[in-house]
C-alpha cells in the first residue's frame, strides 16, 4: 500500500486554503464563482498547479478572464498561503482551467443519448429484450 506522500498532502492543503483564501480575500468583480478542484505540488515543493472549474458561464473569453485575475492575485494568495501554512517555502502557485468536469458532463450525455437512441430503435424493431437481460434471447415461457 503507498503511504500518502508529503507532496500529496501539502497538495490537500493548498486546495484547502486556497479555496477559502479566493472566496474571501479576493475582491476583484471580475472573479467569477469558481471551486478549486485540485492542486498538484512538485516534488521539491517550489511549484504549485492549481486548478479551478467556473460555475455558470464557462465560456473561453470568461475563462481566460478569470485565469488572469488569478495569476495577478498569486502574490498575494502566496503571502495569505504562507501565513497559515507551515513551510519554510510556499510553492509558487501557476492557476489552470480543469476541464474534467465539463468534459464528464458531455461524455455523459453523448452516453445518455446513445442509451435514448437505442431503446428508441429497439422499440421500432418491436424487440422487447431490455428486460430479460441478454439481448437476442426469448424468455421462456
Amino acid at each position: 500500500m503507498r503511504e500518502y506522500s508529503r507532496t500529496d498532502r501539502v497538495a490537500d492543503q493548498i486546495q484547502q486554503e486556497l479555496a477559502l483564501l479566493i472566496q474571501r480575500e479576493v475582491k476583484d468583480p471580475r472573479l467569477g464563482m469558481l471551486t478549486v478542484s485540485a492542486a498538484k505540488v512538485s516534488r521539491d515543493l517550489s511549484y504549485s498547479d492549481v486548478y479551478v472549474t467556473l460555475l455558470g458561464d464557462d465560456s473561453p473569453e470568461r475563462i481566460k478572464e478569470n485565469l488572469a485575475v488569478l495569476k495577478r492575485a498569486a502574490g498575494f494568495l502566496r503571502s495569505q498561503l504562507a501565513r497559515t501554512i507551515q513551510l519554510r517555502h510556499v510553492p509558487e502557485l501557476r492557476f489552470h482551467y480543469d476541464e474534467s468536469v465539463v468534459r464528464g458532463h458531455h461524455l455523459s450525455s453523448l452516453i445518455n443519448d446513445a442509451v435514448a437512441d437505442d431503446r428508441k430503435r429497439s422499440a421500432e424493431r418491436g424487440d422487447d429484450d431490455s428486460e430479460d437481460g441478454a439481448p437476442g434471447t426469448t424468455p421462456d415461457a
